[in-house]
């Protein structure tokens, strides 16, 4: 392995066989840069489908109401539904375990000002839990506090398009806004993924908003992120028995489906989760197929290197060098064709991944990359064909009597 003499020999027949070198070479680069490419792309695919479902919690139930479709335990239809606070703590605590953030929100349309600067926006009356059900990312301050909910403190959490729009200088938090004629202290700015409309909100306290709508106890949505620990299949079902019970509780026909929406992320996960899986199986099999026909090609190159070479394998054995001397040399020079070819696919496929980046975000491929491990577990297996393609057939011209090969045209 280290014998300076063969290093010396190896590098020797590279330079004077480049066209073989290179031939030997291509396939193993070019096989492990378009796995690395295709790898790449589908985690691209995968990164755009789960993004998209991480705008709110991804175990997010929302809960809406509407008008009634159908007549129902003496009722008309076309009767409007609405929710309450009560409806609320009923839904919360039906299988209470099944649920890890919740919150009520109660939206209004209402005009801000905050000196010369004025717009309407949209107000949620929450309670702390929604930062988790919206997953936003504080900026700057606080979210709301269990202690602005019982006190109804007069406190607001704008988001970062709310302070641009409105706040042209300095921070924000501490300063007033007028909403709807009443003064909010403004105690956190909040970003959130789902873009510059969300991050036009502001989020106050459910039991002050409430108050100032003439004490209303109204609650326009329900949201509730499911416990990590049911699985897809759970969830639908859970989200299924809060719909039944809310008909159920506001007297709404089991066949109406507008006088009690329901929207349940898991539905639209257990389809992501499906069609990823597929991405999934497509790539891997053809990254799978692309190294196969790399080890094809390199094991059908060393074939025809090892034929091109008996002659010069039978003078080396009719003077007098061992077989194992020999299938270690073209074993060597093999193994070292395959690394630094694969360093070369390797280098080009992971540039191709930083070259693309997220210029293709509009055909769903966000952020392509290839895990070090799975390129390793790739260069090993090439590396490994590459030994056993020089091996096999240098081990049987190894065999050849000297006669017979110096006789090979």
């Amino acid at each position: 392995m280290f014998d300076l003499d063969r290093w010396q020999e190896i590098f020797s027949s590279i330079r004077s066989n480049v066209l073989r070198t290179v031939l030997s070479g291509f396939t193993v680069a070019l096989g492990l840069f378009i796995f690395i490419v295709l790898f790449g792309i589908g985690t691209g695919l995968q990164n755009a489908f789960t993004e998209g479902f991480t705008r709110d919690a991804q175990n997010l139930i929302s809960i809406y109401t509407g008008k009634t479709t159908l007549a129902y335990k003496g009722l008309q239809s076309d009767r409007k539904v609405t929710m309450n606070n009560d409806d609320y703590d009923f839904l919360v605590n039906t299988d209470k375990e099944n649920v890890g953030y919740a919150t009520p929100r109660y939206s209004s349309s209402l005009m801000i000002k905050y000196g010369k600067e004025s717009g309407t926006y949209q107000v949620n009356g929450a309670d702390p839990q929604e930062q988790f059900t919206e997953n936003r990312k504080m900026l700057e301050g606080r979210y709301l506090s269990p202690m602005d909910l019982e006190r109804k403190q007069n406190v607001a959490v704008i988001g970062r398009m709310v302070q641009r729009d409105l706040i042209k200088n300095g921070s924000p938090v501490g300063k007033e806004l007028n909403i709807n004629g009443t003064m909010f202290k403004i105690v956190g700015v909040f970003s959130d993924d789902g873009g510059d409309s969300d991050e036009r909100h502001i989020t106050v306290p459910i039991s002050t908003l409430q108050q100032m709508k003439k004490g209303s106890d109204t609650v326009s949505t329900i949201f509730i992120a499911y416990s990590d620990k049911l699985t897809p299949a759970a969830a639908i079902k859970y989200g299924d028995e809060l719909k039944d019970k809310l008909k159920s509780r506001k007297s709404v026909s089991p066949d109406d489906e507008n006088g009690v929406r329901v929207w349940n992320n898991a539905k639209n996960m257990n389809d992501t989760f499906m069609f990823m899986a597929v991405i999934t199986a497509i790539v891997t099999f053809i990254g799978l197929g692309t190294l196969l026909a790399g080890i094809i090609g390199i094991s059908n190159i060393m074939v025809y290197i090892v034929k091109e070479r008996t002659k010069e394998i039978g003078v080396r054995k009719a003077i007098g060098a061992k077989p194992g001397s020999i299938v270690a040399l073209i074993v060597q020079e093999s193994v070292v064709i395959t690394v630094i070819s694969g360093f070369v696919g390797v280098g080009i496929g992971v540039l191709a991944l930083n070259l693309i980046g997220d210029n293709l975000e509009e055909y769903f491929i966000k952020s392509p990359s290839v895990g070090w491990g799975t390129i390793i577990m790739a260069f090993i297996a090439l590396v490994l064909s590459g030994l056993i393609a020089g091996f096999v057939p240098a081990y049987r011209a190894s065999k050849i009597k000297p006669i017979e090969a110096l006789r090979t045209e």
